[in-house]
């Protein structure tokens, strides 16, 4: 069997020897790592990879507790297919800066969430706009949200987006006033960089059974990575970040917000997602003017770390739909 399938994604059932062995000597041999400054001074984790004659160029954004290492899979096809990608760790992710006060890598916190969309400005401006066009997007989770509020307010930037699985509303597992309302009162006592009492922080490798993938195998390559790499460990929010988390639906989904959008915007949602609600990605895509929704089934939040019969398909139409827009 082919190690690598024709997409050049691991076709592998030895997973973890194909991501050693083949993917990552490939991404260290074009990587150039460099960190920028925020405008409050936080230092952001960016990295980018050439391909060899780009037909464009692609800026993939993680989502929450994440970051740019865990997509080495997904940049090494994108870089293959003939793009050269950009990426970094968030704010308060992996190895960016962290607010003060947090002690605690596997806390995650934010002061503002528009502090998401100015680092993307500014990563956008000094790494991916001198790379060649078209420009475009591939954005996870929370990095869906921070998408879709860039797009909104910076509408001639990218020439296609790939919203996976975005967060334009968090499951909270209670109502978002409810949620709120807890989170905001506990920020008033000044537990907003504490983490809520009923999560708890990284202790240890994870559950693959109540994880957001469906493959074991890309599971438990990035947990064995994770466990050994402690800057990695991002595992709960703040009370600080959860109320910013929340007040994001309404920016994105606020009246004429949406049809700001100019690009054409793919967004896949996930069968089986305990993390993000379904019904308000069914809001936001409707009202993109240029907007279209896939539904993936057999797939849990992280549709990225499926398993190979979901995966490949997936997969396939996003590469499809950005050479549509080359």
């Amino acid at each position: 069997m082919d190690r690598i399938s024709p997409d050049f994604l691991v076709a592998s059932p030895d997973y973890a020897a194909a991501m050693s062995e083949v993917v990552l000597p490939f991404l260290r041999e074009r990587e150039t790592q460099v960190t920028l400054t925020a405008a409050d001074g936080t230092p952001l984790y960016c990295v980018s990879y050439a391909a060899d004659n780009p037909a464009a160029s692609v800026l993939v954004l993680h989502g929450f507790t994440e970051n740019a290492y865990k997509y080495s899979e997904l940049i090494y096809s994108l870089v293959n297919n003939g793009y050269s990608v950009v990426s970094y760790d968030q704010r308060g992710h992996g190895r960016s800066g962290r607010a003060s006060g947090i002690q605690d890598p596997s806390v995650t916190h934010v002061a503002r969430f528009d502090d998401y969309v100015s680092d993307l400005k500014l990563v956008t401006d000094r790494l991916l706009l001198p790379l060649p066009g078209p420009h475009m997007i591939f954005a996870h989770s929370m990095g869906g949200a921070v998408a879709a509020l860039f797009l909104e307010k910076y509408p001639d930037v990218f020439q296609a987006a790939v919203l996976c699985s975005p967060m334009i509303a968090p499951n909270t597992g209670i109502s978002a006033s409810a949620a709120a309302f807890v989170c905001g009162t506990a920020k008033l006592f000044g537990r907003g960089k504490h983490h809520p009492f009923f999560m708890h922080p990284w202790s240890g490798p994870e559950n693959f059974s109540t994880s957001c993938a469906t493959d074991p195998a890309r599971f438990a390559w990035y947990d064995e990575i994770k466990t050994a790499r402690e800057e990695f460990r991002n595992s709960v929010p703040t009370y600080g970040w959860t109320v910013e988390s929340i007040g994001v639906t309404r920016r994105i989904l606020a009246p004429g917000a949406p049809e700001k959008i100019a690009c054409p915007v793919l967004l896949t949602s996930a069968d089986h997602d305990g993390s993000v609600l379904p019904e308000p990605q069914k809001q936001f895509i409707a009202r993109v003017p240029r907007g279209e929704r896939i539904f993936v089934k057999d797939s849990r939040h992280e549709i990225f770390r499926s398993v190979n019969e979901v995966l490949f398909p997936w997969w396939h139409r996003i590469l499809e739909f950005y050479r549509d827009h080359l």
